[in-house]
Formats: C-alpha cells, structure tokens, sequence
C-alpha cells in the first residue's frame, strides 16, 4: 500500500510544479520533473544521519546500544508518508486558490506566483520514508525467511512494487470514473487548475491512515519478529 500510494502521485508531482514558481533567484529554473531529485537527497541524507548521528546519539543517551527493530522503522515510514502526503494536499489547495484568483482557471500552463520550493518539504519527507521503509522491509524479509529461501527474500520487495503498480493505476482509475460523472470535471482531470488534485491527495491521506492501522493490526498479530527475539534473549543473558 505504501509503494501504491506512492506510485499514485508520481506524474501529479510533476504537473503540480510545473504550474508553480521554478525559479531560484532571477536566472536559476529548475526543470518541473527534476523534483524528484529531493526525494532521492533526502533518502541519502537519511541513511548517513541513521547510522552515523541518529544511532549514535540514541545509544549515548540511554546508555546502551541502541537499535530501532523493523517494525518499528516501517511504522515510522508509514506515518512520515502520511505527513508528505497531508502537505501536500495543503500545499496544492494554497496552488490551486492561487490559480483560481488570478483568473487561469482554463490555462493549466500559467505559472502561480508560489513558490515550487515548497514542495521540498513532502519530497524530504517521503524521501525519509522511503528510506526507512525499503531497508527495514529487506531486513525484515531476510531474517524472517530461513535462509534457503533468501532468493525469494530478495525478490519480495520487486514483487511489492509491481502489485503497487497495479494497485496505483486501480486507484486512479476509480477516483477519476467516480469523480467525473453527471459532467463534473475529474480530480485528476489534465487542467490541473480545473480538477481537484488537493481531493485526491486527501484520498491518499486517508489511504495512508488506513495503512497504518491496519500496519499496527498485523504487527500485533504477527507477534514479535525474530530479530525481536533474539535481542530479548540477549538482553536477558
């Protein structure tokens, strides 16, 4: 569900800051789909701050070595994702009122006077997401699998990916057939400025809290990981 949700805002990114302020002083423009490159930042600034800073600082101070279980590093993943996802929802709103009060409601291609910029907050936050989930979910796959079947370990996560895919287009699919009828103009509609991309990042919103919740259901189902165990074990010897 993570990966779908996503997967399912990829192209909107690029719509949405294409129709903003690129520029950064009087001469720099930075290109409406070269965005992302904040996300893939954030998730190396990530790994190097857990290990080198985050760990570190966390072990010093409770006097112990210290080390966040997979668990616990998916759920925090998740909740970041839900984060991205509610800026921005807000984020496109401000967008779109701006848009709308500067009379381009039928030029999707006018540039609103704010700022591209702020996307770089959902991007850094997703990108922290990103980060923490992938990793852990490898974790996870390898210790809980015995190892004869590690092959099948590496291959889950490529797996997840293509059942997101599928599941994003599914998800588009429905809210733009649903949000369209009786002649209203869909929320993915291409003008951006005539659709409702704020609604449906909501959605997406809402899907991510669903998500964890039913994230915090299994946890509690599953029981504890074997990584788990073995550090209780340890911390008992």
């Amino acid at each position: 569900m993570f990966m779908s949700i996503n997967i399912s805002q990829n192209a909107f990114q690029v719509i949405q800051a294409n129709s903003m302020n690129r520029k950064i002083g009087s001469s720099i423009e930075i290109p409406a789909g070269s965005f992302g490159m904040f996300g893939l930042l954030s998730m190396a600034l990530w790994i190097v701050l857990y290990d080198c800073l985050i760990l570190p600082i966390a072990s010093r101070i409770m006097g112990r070595p210290i080390r966040f279980s997979t668990n616990q590093r998916m759920g925090f993943g998740i909740f970041l994702s839900c984060l991205s996802m509610m800026a921005r929802a807000v984020i496109e709103t401000i967008r779109r009122n701006l848009a709308i009060a500067g009379g381009n409601l039928d030029d999707p291609q006018a540039t609103v006077n704010m700022s591209a910029l702020w996307l770089v907050l959902p991007y850094f936050l997703n990108g922290f997401a990103d980060a923490l989930i992938t990793v852990a979910q490898n974790e996870f796959f390898y210790s809980e699998l015995p190892r004869s079947m590690s092959s099948i370990a590496a291959n889950l996560s490529a797996l997840g990916v293509c059942l997101a895919n599928l599941l994003s287009s599914l998800v588009v699919s429905i809210v733009d057939d649903l949000t369209k009828r009786e002649g209203h103009d869909s929320w993915v509609s291409s003008n951006i400025n005539k659709g409702h991309y704020d609604y449906y990042f909501f959605v997406l919103v809402f899907l991510s809290m669903l998500n964890m919740i039913f994230f915090c259901i299994c946890c509690k189902v599953y029981g504890p990981s074997k990584e788990e165990n073995r550090e209780i074990e340890e911390s008992i010897d």
